[in-house]
């Protein structure tokens, strides 16, 4: 092991980490892929058969040559690396995805290259790049046993004429499509070869040479994606060139994997592959990450457009499923699209290439990105996938997406993509490719028209040689109408002789030449094509950068950093909260909110903040550094000040420099590593033998050179960098801690990949635990985050004012707990139905519920229904609450729809009922159900985390949510109103025509005539939202026209909130006040306990007063002795002018009724009712009761009487248009049609008064009246000047707010 520890010391600075060889293993022979064996496993437990008498692998329906076959990892070299362990599983499952394939002469036999990734516990990647090409069978062995597997495929078959078309015999099973991406991808045999002799795909050992594949593959620590490809490419060459290279295999190799160090940041590395020398560079400390896959490929393949869909998807992390018959297409998008989140990294799964056998991950409940290999002629509607409510399927090959529903689109999207459309142009890449996106509401898969057929052909002719590709398929295409249209080549001709060039033509021209010959400045064309795309790569990922850039410019502002050190910062990294949200949003533009709200959530965002606190105490974060200097740059240039909230587009400014400093990099060479040189070898070992792969020799490749200097210099910086981590690592940490440390730094990212190796069921079982573990603390997290929101002890202020910003923050929260639950339904599905989980399980419950009512119904016993326990025999009906009925209102809304919009509106419906957690309970305790539907490592199937579960969201009854109301505001809701009157003092009936008009924050019901001697009705009405007032009142006909109210009660009979109006007075003429019409508050009622089954406590509703029993009028009172001391009014006045304060500084989401807060109990106008009341002298003159109101009129008559005899001409102007406001305004309420009462009018004038800011002005007008005198003590406040002074004061605190008045007040009056 010598070697192996010299090797290890270099291994963090070299190029390669292994070469690796995998192939068929001539000892064991032809083994069936156990991988298919698994897969058969899975699918016969996933159908409910006994997986152990499901088929062992042998599927002798299926023609030999399509089946798979299990691969090896033939060698490897070196043995072991200490940095970079060996995943001897993993590679060989990643270089051969579908196993061996086999083929014969008649077959296509091209050879492949495709790169991997394998994502290590810590999130740390290595990188793969394999070339895969066809080697002869020498074996008899292996010969003859192909020849046997085909007899006994002949025989299983009958007719053999049919045994090409029953390659896959495929069930109607869901998962289809799944279990063919095993079978090997049908390459599209060209006409001539099907024309040939031979038929392909037929075998028959006497005349048919068989090949096998093979694969070489490269690992690496860094993706230099086009520098791999061409050194595997060249050795290949090698192999099947006529003569033998200049050196034996092992040189190359050997140089490469010891001898070829990483390029340092900023600099670029020349090394030698077997016939031409390859270049590479990596990019500088302050540049943006090195990424080698060429975008320009993504963009063609998906469009601009379908690009920035998939990338916002993936910013809100969705689950992102890309399918393709290509393995490297699918590495280039999933690479593509990640490494465009700079400064951000994906967090979750990332497997670009999903391996056959692990396709029950398709099953994770968590968000993923991962890539899954079509079979050629699969549709993409046979492919069922266990989850799809947030889905985000990506079609490369058929260039098409479907997107999840509503879900927010990137900001600025539409110049976004004007401006990447303009980088591709300048390279000469058409931008408009890719069919537009589709939503899930419209399957079915777009015809691709004919012309984006030709141009993915040309793209994929181009693609496959890995060694020209030197135009793009658009430049391609335009060059061959050229040389294809005579008119053309004769007008050319012609411009040659009279000496001018059709510059661009030449130009193309030139470029085909120059395949294989030097381009300009000594550079071969495919070096030239390399530089295109580098600068092409670097632009694209510019302009995705700078949109950050400006989107995050003043992130750090609202970062909150509360710890004192690391150590205290990660013991409580999960209670803290590290950014402010809200002040963040309220920062934002207004059309960046949808998306940014959302963004902040996710899991990318929050480790981006934490490495942000972390930097203060550690090394930054690399990609956190370089985004941290760009906007530091940024703020140098352009002081941000002006443009803050604007959501004008920014433009990409350092497009050219980017480009620049690549090319730069190219041009001059920085660092040539070490010739390939003869090896110490036995000599006769490896001999050349044309297209085939040599044995190499082990010994040499085993052990780096000896005395490698810049090995050395590696080993003492790695080991003086180590010495370095110990200093800063706090040294008295003991080990629990320690391992705290480690996980709550992984906090969130305990499943980024999915172990490759060791397939066995118990290892399924173990990775669906972790699951079960994750969506758990998932669901702790989220619902404690939402009882914190909702309580508003984090809530600020956002500062926006328009109203559709309200409960954005709480609406984000309700939207991620709605795909939690879709998630979590989703896991361990037996059969998927339908896009939602959750409500396809609800439909099972539903039809197995309404199948046993029937069967009650059938032998039914009548039953008395039972009489509801109530102190007065008129009172709100009891409502029943069931899982069904819920259901079935959402069912009647023909506004969703789709199912997952159904489930939402289910859950958003339970929330605001406080059933959610009940419900769920109910659903889940249908044992057999479930067990039907789920198997047995499925969430809802795990009891103890099931009940923990269920309690997480009984915790949100604690809180009162609208999330239904306030979302379907446009749908019809069935109303039920009861009007209780005080049967003691007055009739119940009356014989005049009452009725009724019922107001919310969303309009009002319009008056509603009440059928004579009926206390109960119910009315159908748009959603009105939270109800705030009720209005009341009668015509006054017939002789029992007076009415005595106690109060009136309406309740919403989907979400079931009841509403009370507290009234308490009379309604007719001579009466009271003479009232025929009232205009009473609401407040919500909270459900006694018998209604209440089940829900845990909660807190009292906004502005809940104690027990309300609606004010009597005040003279009322005061003939009965009820008499409040003046400081007690003038403490009223202070509370009441209070609340409204605090109304006003609330988040208008958690603002309650202002008409409350005028009219109500305990409101403005009941303490200035007070306040008028000190002192009044209201004897009752011959029965006749004296008002507030009547003091007001007279108040006003004498002002206007005044004002006629000119008294008023002396006083100073401003009080004279005060005086002719205040008896405009008592004027036009007086004049209002309504019949509204003396108390009803002094309220109006209070509120018209407190809306225009007028009552300070009006009430020393009040007081100076000399009717005052007449109807006032001398001891009423109102004749005190400190104690009205001291009022005036308090009053206008209310002139900085809006004061908006309900329509329901303010009805008919006329200013």
């Amino acid at each position: 092991m010598s070697g192996s520890s010299a090797v290890s010391g270099a291994a963090p600075c070299r190029f390669a980490h292994y070469f690796v060889i995998c192939g068929i293993d001539t000892e064991t022979g032809l083994e069936p892929d156990e991988l298919a064996a698994l897969y058969q496993w899975l699918e016969a437990d996933r159908q409910g058969r006994d997986p152990d008498t499901a088929a062992t692998g042998e599927n002798f329906e299926q023609s030999p040559l399509k089946r798979t076959f299990k691969s090896k990892v033939l060698a490897r070299y070196p043995e072991n690396v200490e940095w970079n362990p060996f995943d001897q599983d993993a590679v060989n499952m990643l270089c051969m995805p579908k196993g061996l394939s086999f083929r014969t002469q008649a077959d296509q036999r091209d050879p492949q290259f495709h790169s991997f990734i394998i994502t290590k516990e810590d999130g740390s990647r290595t990188y793969g790049f394999v070339h895969t090409f066809y080697e002869e069978v020498t074996s008899p062995q292996i010969c003859s046993a192909m020849q046997t597997l085909y007899q006994m495929h002949n025989a299983s078959t009958n007719p053999p004429s049919s045994s090409s078309s029953s390659a896959s015999s495929s069930s109607s099973s869901s998962m289809d499509s799944l279990a063919s991406s095993l079978d090997e991808t049908d390459s599209p045999t060209s006409s001539s070869s099907s024309s040939s002799s031979r038929r392909a795909g037929v075998y028959d050992s006497s005349r048919d040479t068989l090949y096998v594949s093979k694969a070489l593959c490269l690992i690496t620590p860094m993706p230099f994606m086009l520098a791999c490809r061409r050194f595997l490419s060249q050795l290949h060459r090698a192999v099947t060139a006529a003569t033998a290279p200049p050196l034996p295999l092992e040189s190359y190799i050997h140089n490469i994997l010891y001898e070829v160090p990483l390029p340092a940041p900023g600099r670029s590395l020349k090394f030698h592959g077997v016939y031409e020398p390859i270049v590479c560079q990596r990019p500088g400390l302050g540049e943006l990450p090195l990424a080698d896959f060429p975008l320009a490929e993504a963009f063609s393949l998906l469009g601009v457009e379908n690009l920035v869909q998939v990338f916002t998807c993936t910013l809100l992390e969705m689950q992102i499923l890309l399918y393709s018959q290509d393995f490297q297409r699918l590495m280039t998008v999933a690479e593509g699209i990640t490494t465009l989140l700079f400064p951000f990294q994906w967090q979750h799964v990332y497997v670009p290439i999903l391996p056959a056998s692990l396709l029950h991950f398709l099953d994770a409940p968590v968000p993923y990105l991962m890539g899954l290999q079509s079979k050629e002629g699969t549709d993409r509607s046979k492919l069922e996938l266990p989850q799809e409510a947030n889905l985000c399927f990506v079609d490369i090959d058929k260039h098409y997406i479907e997107l999840p529903e509503d879900f927010p689109h990137f900001p600025n999207k539409a110049e976004f993509i004007q401006e990447l459309s303009e980088v591709l142009l300048s390279f000469g890449i058409s931008a408009n490719t890719g069919a537009p996106p589709r939503t899930r509401t419209s399957p079915g898969s777009t015809p691709s028209t004919p012309g984006r057929e030709r141009k993915t052909v040309a793209f994929r002719q181009l693609e496959d040689d890995g060694r020209n590709g030197n135009l793009a398929g658009e430049e391609l295409a335009v060059l061959e109408l050229l040389q294809g249209n005579a008119t053309l080549e004769r007008l050319q001709a012609l411009t040659k002789r009279t000496g001018v060039t059709v510059a661009r033509v030449v130009a193309l021209r030139a470029g085909v030449k120059a395949q294989g010959t030097e381009g300009q400045g000594g550079r071969t064309a495919a070096e030239e094509e390399e530089l295109r795309n580098a600068k092409l790569n670097i632009q694209l990922r510019e302009v995705f950068a700078s949109r950050f850039t400006t989107m995050f410019a003043d992130y750090e502002a609202f970062v909150i950093q509360s710890a004192p050190d690391l150590e205290s910062w990660l013991t409580n990294r999960e209670q803290m909260h590290n950014f402010d949200k809200a002040s963040f949003l309220s920062d934002q533009p207004e059309p960046y909110l949808p998306f940014l709200s959302h963004f902040i959530e996710t899991q990318m965002f929050a480790t981006f903040i934490d490495n942000k606190i972390m930097s203060q105490w550690e090394e930054k974060e690399p990609l956190l550094r370089v985004f941290d200097s760009r906007i530091d740059k940024a703020r140098l240039y352009n002081v941000r000040a002006p443009s803050l909230r604007s959501s004008s587009y920014q433009r990409c400014s350092i497009l050219k420099e980017s480009a620049q400093a690549i090319e730069q990099r190219l041009m001059k060479i920085d660092h040539t590593a070490i010739h390939p040189h003869l090896l110490d070898m036995k000599i006769g070992q490896g001999k050349y033998e044309q297209g085939f792969f040599p044995k190499l020799q082990a010994d040499v490749l085993n052990t780096g050179p000896p005395n490698n200097k810049w090995a050395h210099r590696t080993a003492t910086a790695q080991r003086r960098k180590d010495r370095h981590r110990q200093q800063t690592e706090h040294l008295n940490l003991d080990n629990d801690l320690k391992e705290y440390m480690q996980e709550a730094r992984g906090l969130g990212k305990n499943l980024r990949q999915p172990k490759l190796s060791d397939l066995s069921p118990a290892v399924i079982a173990q990775t669906n635990w972790k699951f079960v573990e994750g969506l758990l603390k998932e669901c702790r997290m989220k619902t404690k985050r939402m009882l914190v929101e909702k309580m508003g002890r984090e809530a600020v202020e956002l500062g926006h004012g328009e109203a559709n910003i309200t409960g954005l923050e709480e609406n984000t929260l309700i939207a991620s707990l709605c795909d939690l639950l879709e998630r979590i339904w989703s896991h361990g599905l037996q059969v998927k139905q339908g896009k939602s989980a959750l409500w396809s399980h609800l439909l099972h419950y539903q039809a197995r519920e309404e199948k046993l009512e029937q069967q009650q119904a059938e032998s039914a016993v009548p039953h008395v229904p039972e009489r509801r326990k109530s102190d007065c025999s008129i009172a709100m009906p009891f409502l029943h609450v069931s899982l069904i009925q819920d259901m079935r209102h959402i069912q009647s809304m023909s506004e969703i729809k789709t199912d997952v919009g159904r489930a939402r509106g289910w859950i958003r419906l339970s929330l605001e009922k406080k059933l959610l957690s009940q419900h769920l309970k109910q659903l889940l305790s249908r044992q057999a159900l479930t067990k039907k539907l789920y198997k047995r490592y499925a969430f809802l199937r795990c009891e103890e985390e099931k009940e923990q579960f269920l309690f997480h969201l009984l915790s949100l009854n604690a809180v009162d949510y609208f999330c239904f109301t306030s979302v379907f505001t446009t749908i019809m809701i069935p109303y039920r109103v009861v009007i209780i009157p005080i049967k003691k003092l007055s009739n119940a009936m009356t014989t005049s025509n009452p009725w009724v008009c019922v107001s919310g924050e969303l309009g009002d019901s319009g008056i509603m005539k009440i059928p004579k001697n009926v206390l109960e009705m119910t009315f159908d009405c748009q959603n009105l939202g939270k109800l705030t007032t009720v209005q009341l009142g009668h015509d006054n006909a017939g002789l029992l026209a007076k009415w005595l109210v106690d109060c009136v009660m309406v309740r919403n009979e989907i979400t079931g909130h009841t509403y009370r109006f507290p009234c308490g007075r009379w309604l007719g003429k001579g009466v009271d006040d003479g009232s025929l019409e009232r205009v009473l508050i609401g407040e919500l009622v909270v459900p006694s306990g018998e209604e209440d089954s089940g829900r845990a406590c909660r807190t009292p509703p906004l502005q809940r007063s104690p027990s309300q029993t609606r004010r009597i009028s005040i003279t009322a009172l005061s003939g009965r002795g009820y008499k409040p001391t003046s400081a007690q009014i003038q403490e009223a006045i202070g509370e009441a002018v209070n609340n409204i304060l605090k109304h006003f500084h609330k988040p208008e989401k958690e603002r309650g009724s202002l008409t409350v807060l005028l009219c109500g109990e305990n409101s403005l106008v009941a303490a200035l009712e007070q306040f008028f009341h000190h002192g009044f002298k209201s004897a009752r003159l011959f029965q006749k009761t004296v008002f507030v109101w009547d003091f007001v009129e007279k108040a006003v008559a004498y002002m206007e009487s005044a004002d006629q005899m000119g008294d008023l001409q002396e006083t100073a102007e401003p009080l004279g248009m005060t005086c002719q406001s205040l008896c405009h305004y008592v004027n036009a309420v007086n004049s209002t049609p309504r019949n509204i009462g003396k108390d009803g009018k002094f309220q109006l004038m209070v509120c018209l008064g407190a809306r225009d800011r007028l009552l300070p002005q009006w009430l020393p007008l009040l007081v100076e009246c000399p009717v005052i005198l007449r109807m006032y003590e001398d001891t009423a406040l109102l004749r005190d000047r400190t104690t009205v002074n001291a009022l005036i004061g308090v009053l206008e605190t209310l002139h900085d707010f809006p004061i908006t008045l309900e329509a329901s007040l303010v009805k008919g009056i006329d200013l």
